[in-house]
């Protein structure tokens, strides 16, 4: 498979060469055990890539901390010999955010996974940041509850990357990102001080600190334990599968349904090419003729159900729909999501390789970016799949390519490009739920002025002064900027060049 390593990254925020390797390995010795400190590179290759896997870098070192202590020791470490450190969690990620720096430390959380409590009558759950997703919900379930954020890859990524990406999933539409879920986050700084922000209450004093932590991709603190909030599970859930024959139509279906005041628990769509790829893959019953399918999700009461399933019906018949059907049962309700949530690796069986976009788009410009993909599939010679958080715009192109061949990875990293450059156009942002990592970083300078991306620097240096937490990451630097052709001036101002040195 093709890769980019730091270099042909351009990753230049940030000149870490100076970084004493030995130096830094003996203090991470002093840190923790022996056996919390892999250096060796064979140890050190699983670590190289989270799931972006086109961008590798091998770190100087890993550390596998058990405990906080030995977290504030090793960010005391790194900030002391003034070295990088990059927090990785299950490496789930798809925009490269735990991609390691090659003169820096990957410290990681896999050992933080316990559940530390479930209070089933505050409906909270405290959990270190190592804990998958699907596992809380599983710890809930005697008590009749669940973590409502379920991401595709709730089977294996961790609450803590659930944080730094603000992650979403197919039930995000009604019950919201994990922003909406969390209430409280305990963290350390990279001087090594300790953080609680949030509580178990439903709001606290001062600024709102915790929303500014969901999303910030480990550029801040790293987070060692974290609170969420617990939802009841709903008695009845059922899908409705509609089919069409035009994908703008469907689009419309989808802004209709909201506009109708309807807040299904799920609205995803896919198009042909995707629902052709998941059907040989789980046989979930999907009409292979259709332009487009959407799956619309109500949950509740019987009651509610019915009537909200009735009133979806009445909508989708309105908008165009060829099809309707309406789950009987509960496995046939799983059956009509398990082709959904098998999206990604229906993509790998039928192509060498794939690059999963993540942008947003209003609802009503579903059609209009579905019809622009085609064009640009024309124009780079790779086939597209999409699948859709429709209800919330967040759309997942997956481009199917070969790096075996040449110049299939950077047509595909150029196509990608287009895609979140056309969603900015469309009134979106290049990214829903998977960061911004190094993937998305040149984008940035499209949607972003420069006076907003001083305030981002701003507000990453009133954390981490010496820009140590993950740099390179998220945040365009003004050269950047410049060398991408996409600076955009605020006011006929740049911010102050200090915040060139992060």
């Amino acid at each position: 498979m093709g890769q980019r390593n730091e270099a042909q990254l351009g990753v230049k925020e940030g000149d870490f060469s100076y970084v004493d390797r030995a130096r830094l390995i003996e203090a991470l010795k002093s840190a923790v055990p022996p056996e919390c400190l892999l250096v060796q590179q064979e140890d050190l290759r699983p670590y190289e890539c989270d799931g972006l896997s086109i961008y590798r870098q091998v770190p100087m070192a890993v550390v596998l901390p058990r405990t906080e202590e030995q977290v504030v020791a090793v960010l005391k470490a790194c900030h002391h010999l003034k070295a990088p450190v990059v927090a990785r969690g299950a490496g789930t990620g798809l925009s490269g955010g735990a991609l390691p720096h090659a003169h820096g430390v990957v410290l990681s959380l896999a050992r933080f996974n316990r559940i530390l409590d479930v209070d089933a009558h505050a409906r909270i759950a405290v959990v270190q940041p190592g804990v998958r997703n699907l596992a809380i919900s599983e710890a809930a379930a005697p008590h009749g509850l669940y973590y409502a954020p379920d991401p595709s890859s709730q089977i294996a990524c961790t609450i803590g990357g659930n944080v730094a990406e603000n992650a979403g999933g197919v039930h995000c539409l009604k019950y919201g990102l994990t922003v909406q879920n969390v209430l409280r986050v305990r963290g350390v700084t990279i001087e090594g001080e300790i953080v609680e922000i949030g509580g178990r209450g439903p709001d606290t004093p001062g600024y709102d600190l915790l929303a500014l932590m969901h999303g910030s991709e480990g550029m801040l603190a790293v987070n060692t334990e974290i609170t969420v909030r617990l939802t009841p599970k709903p008695q009845l859930a059922r899908c409705v599968l509609a089919s069409f024959d035009d994908v703008a139509k469907a689009g419309d279906a989808v802004a209709a349904v909201i506009a109708a005041g309807i807040i299904p628990a799920g609205l995803e769509m896919m198009d042909q090419p995707a629902t052709a790829a998941v059907e040989q893959f789980v046989h979930a019953g999907y009409n292979l003729e259709a332009a487009a399918i959407l799956l619309c999700e109500s949950d509740g009461t019987p009651e509610e159900v019915a009537e909200e399933i009735e009133r979806m019906r009445v909508v989708l018949e309105a908008s165009g729909a060829t099809e309707i059907r309406i789950s009987g049962d509960e496995a046939e309700r799983l059956k009509f999501w398990a082709g959904r949530k098998a999206a990604f690796p229906a993509a790998g069986r039928i192509s060498a390789d794939y690059y999963c976009m993540d942008g947003t788009i209003p609802r009503k410009r579903v059609g209009e970016m579905l019809l622009a993909i085609q064009g640009m599939e024309k124009k780079y010679g790779l086939r597209c799949i999409n699948v859709f958080h429709a209800g919330d715009g967040n759309m997942h192109p997956l481009i199917l390519f070969d790096a075996n061949r040449p110049g299939e990875l950077d047509r595909a990293e150029a196509f990608g490009a287009d895609i979140l450059e056309l969603s900015v156009a469309l009134g979106g942002t290049i990214t829903g739920e998977h960061g911004v990592g190094v993937e998305k970083i040149n984008q940035m300078c499209s949607q972003f002025t420069t006076a907003e991306i001083g305030a981002f620097f701003r507000l990453k240096g009133a954390f981490d002064p010496d820009g140590l937490l993950n740099p390179g990451k998220a945040i365009p630097t003004l050269n950047r900027c410049a060398e991408y052709g996409r600076l955009r001036v605020s006011n006929g101002q740049l911010p102050h060049p200090e915040l060139e040195r992060f």
